[in-house]
C-alpha cells in the first residue's frame, strides 16, 4: 500500500509541485494550506509522513506550533520541514521541536526525494530488521530501548524519542565508551545532516531525558571528536 504525505503549505504553486514529484515516485499525497486545516484532518487520520513549511498564511510560525501538536500526539510521526527560511536559529527551532529533518526550499527535487526516502528506510528498519519471536530490546544500566516498539525508558520512565533520536541513542548506546563521530551518528540514523543539525539533535536528546532525571549526564560529549556513551 502507498505510504502517504501531507504537504502543509500555503503557497499553492509550490504544493502542487512538491504533489506532482512525490506522485511521481508513488506516494499519496495530501495538501493542505494552513495549520488549522491540516490538524481537522490530523485528527480524523495521521498521514506516513508530514511536510511543512514554517510560514503558513498569517501564521508566521503556524507550522512551528503545527509540529508541537503532532509531536505531542504522535511521537514516532516522521516529521520534514521544508521552507524557504534558512537562519541557524530558525533550523535549531524545528528539530528542537521534534523534526527528524529541516530542509530549504532550494533544495533540488532528487536530493528532497532522496532525504524522504532515507527517513522512510529508518521507519522501516525499526520495524522490520529486528523482526523475531523475541522482542528486540537493548539495556544499558537504566536505559532501555525497544527497537521493535520505537520506544525509550530511563529508570522505567517513557522517555519520548523521534525516529532520528531514537537511532541516534541506540547507536551510542550499544557500545558504551566508544566516540562515535558525527558521520557515524548520521550512518546510524541512516540520515544527511550537518555538524550544527547533529548537535542540535544531541542537545534535544539530552533534554528529553533530563526531563525524566535531572542527574542524567550519560551522553559525554568527546571534543573534536563526537559523542559517547557513558554507563553508570
Amino acid at each position: 500500500m502507498a505510504r502517504t504525505i501531507a504537504v502543509v503549505e500555503d503557497e499553492i504553486a509550490i504544493a502542487e509541485n512538491y504533489r506532482d514529484a512525490l506522485q511521481r515516485q508513488g506516494y499519496q499525497v495530501r495538501l493542505y494550506r494552513d495549520r488549522p486545516q491540516a490538524m481537522a484532518a490530523f485528527d480524523r487520520q495521521l498521514p506516513d509522513l508530514a511536510i511543512i513549511d514554517v510560514g503558513l498564511g498569517e501564521e508566521v510560525e503556524g507550522g512551528f506550533d503545527l509540529c508541537r501538536e503532532l509531536r505531542a500526539r504522535a511521537p514516532q510521526l516522521p516529521i520534514i520541514f521544508l521552507t524557504a527560511r534558512d537562519s541557524e536559529f530558525d533550523v535549531v527551532s524545528g528539530l528542537r521541536l521534534g523534526a527528524d529533518d529541516y530542509l530549504t526550499k532550494d533544495i533540488s527535487q532528487p536530493h528532497m526525494l532522496a532525504r524522504i526516502v532515507a527517513l522512510f528506510r529508518r521507519v522501516d528498519a525499526l520495524s522490520e530488521s529486528f523482526k523475531s519471536d523475541a522482542e528486540d530490546v537493548l539495556e544499558r544500566g537504566a536505559l532501555s530501548l525497544n527497537m521493535d516498539r520505537m520506544s525509550a525508558h530511563w529508570r522505567d520512565q517513557r522517555v519520548e524519542l523521534t525516529v532520528t533520536e531514537l537511532w541516534m541513542v541506540h547507536s551510542l548506546a550499544r557500545h558504551p565508551g566508544h566516540v562515535k563521530n558525527r558521520q557515524q551518528l548520521m550512518d546510524a540514523a541512516n540520515v544527511v545532516l550537518d555538524d550544527n543539525t547533529i548537535t542540535s539533535h544531541i542537545k534535544r536528546i539530552r533534554k528529553k531525558f533530563q526531563m525524566v532525571d535531572t542527574n542524567f549526564q550519560s551522553i559525554e560529549t568527546a571534543y573534536g571528536m563526537g559523542y559517547r556513551w557513558i554507563s553508570e
